[in-house]
């Protein structure tokens, strides 16, 4: 397709989450709660688009991949059942008393509820400095995919620069528009477009290579190593467990995610979230892992960034250009269905979190959070034009990140003896130990830092717990 057809398409696309992003706005602007979490009623179908959405990231299009084209089939035993598992756990253990407290304290984003259980604002503070420090290099690899991808499939037309712009510019403004129902009905609407697509490409792929089974054989004479699930490197006992502790923990960890259960209209959705979700892991997962493993035996000797690229490489390779541009459409539909929410929750976080000072009429968080959006989101755009280390890598520091938050986010709804001094160094501790660890301070015997970095907060979040006096959790 032409460079003027693909911008075409492109605009058609991004004109249609701007069209749902307005008429999100007719019932969004009333109150924080309203706008910050869609009045608290997303039910199944849309609470599940919204969650599965906003987990499938460029990390999962570009960095999974692009993994796999190096660390072969192994890649999708070591993430994908263990997720499949934990992340609707999660969401029961963690997610649901949540959303019971926060609709009885009347928070509207993690820290908040947080903050308002142990009745300590550092605690906000410390949640939204430790949420916004691991989301916005997040927030950053997402618009890096998205750049990569139109500069790509347009051969150069559309440079990183401006795909990054009109990504950004078009999410913040449906964002601050219509809030949480922009979000989540705009998720819908690209949760079906990326994962309908990805499970075409797949078929589409296979087929063009000779059927599933060809393509494996061609793997296997090419580089066999890709199909063996080894026991050396990452996929060694220790690094795999503390592989699989942050890939399993993390999910429920994302504020943005956090917050879309918040949101839910009852419990039994978020029940019927999990019956779906290993469903929707497995289709999401195997897919990318496959075509990465396949484009490793087609495009050999891609390193480091080059490599996050084999996904779009093997679209274009093994797709009609027509159905090219509809892949570009895809992975950017995986992009800003979570952009869209990292923006929102920050933006909300900063409101509702750090700015309670100045807050007046409730109307006017919604105000702030609009011109947040908006800063935000020129902070991100700035940074990925930069564009950082392979996006696999900003995950991995992410994820580790987040997982160190999960101690205080599970004890915290959970156990009511936990304390406010305890929540505090949960955080500060587990922070520290992950920093020391990344640093190469400390020794990590084989694990990966985020390992002893979770043993950490855990650890003192109990300790310091045990030998201070709990407060009364507020009615």
């Amino acid at each position: 397709m032409s460079a003027g057809g693909i911008v075409t398409t492109l605009g058609v696309y991004l004109g249609a989450l701007l069209l749902i992003g307005w008429l999100a706005n007719r019932g969004a602007s009333r109150t924080p709660d309203e706008y910050f979490l869609a009045g608290r009623k997303l039910g199944l179908i849309v609470l599940f688009m919204a969650l599965f959405g906003t987990n499938a990231t460029a990390f999962v299009f570009i960095g999974v991949p692009g993994l796999a084209y190096h660390d072969g089939i192994g890649v999708f035993s070591a993430n994908a059942p263990i997720v499949a598992l934990c992340t609707p756990l999660s969401f029961v253990l963690i997610g649901v008393p949540a959303r019971r407290m926060a609709i009885r304290l009347g928070a509207c984003t993690p820290a908040e509820l947080y903050s308002r259980r142990f009745a300590s604002p550092l605690l906000g503070v410390l949640l939204f400095l430790a949420f916004t420090i691991y989301t916005v290099p997040y927030m950053v690899s997402a618009v890096v995919g998205a750049s990569l991808t139109l500069e790509s499939m347009s051969g150069g037309a559309i440079p990183p620069w401006a795909g990054g712009l009109a990504v950004v510019g078009v999410a913040v403004v449906y964002t601050s528009l219509g809030g949480m129902r922009a979000t989540a009905w705009t998720n819908v609407f690209q949760g079906v477009l990326f994962l309908g697509f990805l499970l075409l490409a797949f078929l589409l792929i296979s087929s063009d290579l000779g059927g599933l089974g060809q393509a494996m054989r061609s793997v296997l004479e090419k580089d066999g190593s890709l199909l063996a699930l080894e026991r050396e490197g990452s996929f060694a006992f220790r690094p795999w467990l503390s592989w699989s502790l942050v890939i399993s923990l993390t999910v429920i960890a994302f504020p943005h995610m956090f917050v879309r259960l918040m949101s839910a209209r009852d419990e039994s959705s978020i029940k019927g979230v999990c019956r779906l979700y290993p469903i929707g892991l497995l289709a999401l997962w195997l897919p990318p892992v496959l075509i990465g493993v396949w484009g490793a035996s087609e495009f050999p000797g891609l390193v480091g960034k080059e490599s996050d690229q084999i996904f779009l490489s093997m679209i274009d390779a093994h797709l009609p250009s027509a159905l090219g541009v509809l892949g570009m459409i895809a992975v950017l539909a995986a992009v800003m269905s979570s952009l869209d929410a990292m923006i929102l929750t920050l933006s909300s976080m900063l409101v509702r979190d750090v700015l309670d000072p100045l807050r007046g009429r409730p109307e006017a968080d919604v105000a702030w959070a609009r011109w947040f959006c908006v800063a935000i989101s020129v902070v991100v755009y700035t940074l990925a034009l930069w564009r950082p280390a392979s996006i696999f890598d900003i995950a991995k520091v992410a994820f580790s990140g987040y997982v160190t938050l999960t101690p205080l986010l599970f004890l915290g709804v959970n156990w009511r003896r936990m304390t406010r001094q305890g929540a505090i160094a949960s955080v500060v501790i587990g922070n520290l130990v992950l920093v020391a660890g990344l640093a190469g301070w400390i020794p990590t015997a084989g694990f990966l830092p985020v390992f002893w970095a979770l043993l950490a907060a855990l650890l003192a979040a109990l300790a310091v717990s045990a030998v201070t006096e709990p407060g009364s959790i507020p009615a």
